[in-house]
């Protein structure tokens, strides 16, 4: 594909990512494969976690502030009786004790009863801490440098919503159960940490605990089971492309517009628009907020704030 194709490839790229790379090895991996350097992510994955990593390539890489807004929703496996600073299995030596040394598992004496009982207060709208190794920044620094230096991390409470929480069965229905592991359904909101989540349920039961697994399943209305692998994308290369949704498909739910010939050269050129510069300007001043604009095509022109006032300001414009 030349120079002319890749400025054509606009959308979003559903990938299940598997447990290994990053976020970060999955965008670069996609943009060899599409030959494009335009791609980046909604949001990032865990190393260890798995599931659905929704990829912006082209003009939709400048639309992420309009997507990661949408729920998510996790399947976490929860590993009781050990607690590690990272509140994952990152923190564990290979012998299973914690990675700064602390020792191995203390031992579980925790009922189902007990789990079901304290699930319901990680339910509704509350203000979560963040774990220390954490991409969020104190002071300018992310707080995983600090913590990875020994240097004491002052994380604030962030407000998370968690919708739904339940209790699964074991993955194996033959295994033995296992009355240390939990596996969780988790529907909650964008910048929840599932870690967190796994962190607390052990503080609560009093043994400790820490996420071992972790696969996101769904991110706002797209799902894992539309999502390709990365062995499929390298087998068929640049042609993935048709795998990716459109830029209106993306913004669905946002209020729409039809512009004049006059309407779309102001828009191209970032200009405030007026009533008389829409196609159908009744259905656009209804509403407040975001709106899309649309090119002669029915693609989308830009991103533009519908105001008070009666006025369209364009937020981005794509070309």
């Amino acid at each position: 594909m030349g120079i002319d194709g890749a400025r054509m490839m606009n959308g979003a790229l559903l990938v299940d990512k598997p447990s290994g790379p990053t976020s970060h090895d999955v965008v670069a991996f996609v943009r060899r494969t599409l030959k494009t350097p335009r791609v980046g992510h909604t949001r990032t994955l865990a190393p260890l976690a798995t599931g659905l990593l929704v990829l912006l390539v082209g003009h939709a890489t400048r639309l992420a502030q309009y997507l990661v807004t949408d729920e998510k929703e996790y399947i976490a496996d929860v590993r009781l009786g050990v607690s590690t600073p990272t509140y994952d299995a990152q923190g564990l030596e290979p012998g299973g004790a914690m990675s700064d040394g602390r020792g191995a598992s203390r031992e579980v004496r925790v009922t189902p009863e007990q789990i079901r009982a304290v699930l319901p207060d990680f339910l509704g709208t509350f203000p979560q801490l963040p774990p220390p190794f954490s991409a969020k920044k104190v002071d300018g620094v992310r707080a995983y440098e600090k913590a990875r230096k020994g240097q004491e991390v002052e994380l604030k409470p962030v407000e998370v919503t968690v919708r739904e929480l339940e209790l699964l069965p074991p993955a194996s229905p033959v295994a033995p159960p296992d009355p240390t592991l939990l596996r969780l359904r988790v529907v909650c909101s964008a910048g929840f940490y599932v870690r967190s989540l796994a962190h607390d349920i052990g503080k609560v039961l009093g043994c400790g605990a820490h996420l071992e697994a972790l696969r996101r399943t769904r991110a706002g209305r797209f799902l894992v089971d539309d999502a390709t692998t990365l062995e499929a994308l390298d087998a068929r290369g640049v042609a993935s492309a048709d795998r990716l949704i459109p830029l209106r498909a993306l913004l669905a739910d946002m209020p729409a517009v039809s512009l004049t010939e006059e309407g779309r050269r102001r828009a191209g050129n970032g200009n405030t628009l007026a009533p008389h510069h829409l196609a159908a300007p009744a259905g656009a001043l209804r509403t407040r907020g975001p709106v899309c604009i649309l090119d002669a095509t029915g693609g989308v022109l830009a991103i533009a704030d519908a105001r008070a006032d009666g006025l369209l300001h364009p937020l981005v414009v794509l070309r």
